[in-house]
């Protein structure tokens, strides 16, 4: 899967956790909602048991497994994007998407950079994504002052073109996977320089559409694909 932007092209659009402004996140109604949005690819989250969710206590009760869900995705065309939650069970992926005879419409991704290095051992050539930031102490929950949001990201951001040749070299990831605050035109020309495609994440904002897709990113994941969409091909 050739994940890089070409030209004049419009970034791809990733339907996160299926389409989960539209259905519950991780379920077999919202990867059809990821579908009928017209999302290039759709993400999806796998906890260990091979099971959609984000975490064990977020299991959702219309619960799908990783066969299930490839095998609903394959056959609509679209492009799978299969989000590793923790390290351990990196084999059993890559076994599975094997089984349906789907690499070369998969990017893996994850926010450890232990599982980047096993998949990318397991399944050479195959598009593998580091996430970062990987929220270790749930701070992404709390509701912090807009000023120190603001203040926070504006230093994070200055930082990510240093930090970005380090991370890939250690996860050994060819695709970089931001938090939207963080990306910028200098840290995309940074990760297109050393081979890797940009993925932002999670857009859910016209606003910030728009600032990506002009910062040169190759995918915006987004909760709200068909918005997503229809914001890049507005004229």
């Amino acid at each position: 899967m050739n994940l890089r932007r070409a030209d004049g092209a419009r970034p791809l659009v990733v339907g996160h956790r299926g389409a989960a402004a539209v259905a519950p996140e991780n379920t077999r109604a919202a990867l059809e909602a990821g579908i009928a949005a017209g999302a290039d690819l759709v993400e999806f989250d796998v906890s260990p048991g091979l099971v959609l969710a984000h975490s064990a206590a977020e299991r959702p009760d219309d619960e799908l497994t990783l066969d299930e869900a490839i095998e609903l995705l394959a056959a609509s065309g679209v492009g799978l994007h299969v989000d590793v939650k923790l390290p351990g069970y990196e084999a059993d992926v890559v076994a599975a998407i094997d089984r349906h005879s789907v690499r070369g419409r998969v990017l893996v991704s994850t926010a450890y950079a232990s599982t980047s290095r096993r998949v990318a051992q397991l399944a050479p050539g195959l598009p593998v994504a580091i996430g970062y930031p990987r929220d270790r102490l749930g701070v992404s929950g709390l509701r912090w002052p807009q000023s120190l949001q603001r203040s926070g990201a504006a230093a994070l951001r200055s930082a990510m073109p240093l930090r970005i040749p380090v991370l890939l070299r250690w996860s050994r990831a060819n695709t970089l996977s931001l938090h939207h605050t963080l990306c910028s035109r200098p840290a995309v020309a940074v990760a297109h320089r050393l081979g890797a495609a940009v993925l932002a994440w999670t857009a859910n904002d016209p606003a910030v559409v728009r600032r990506l897709d002009a910062a040169g990113v190759d995918g915006i994941v987004s909760d709200d694909p068909e918005m997503t969409l229809a914001t890049l091909l507005a004229p």
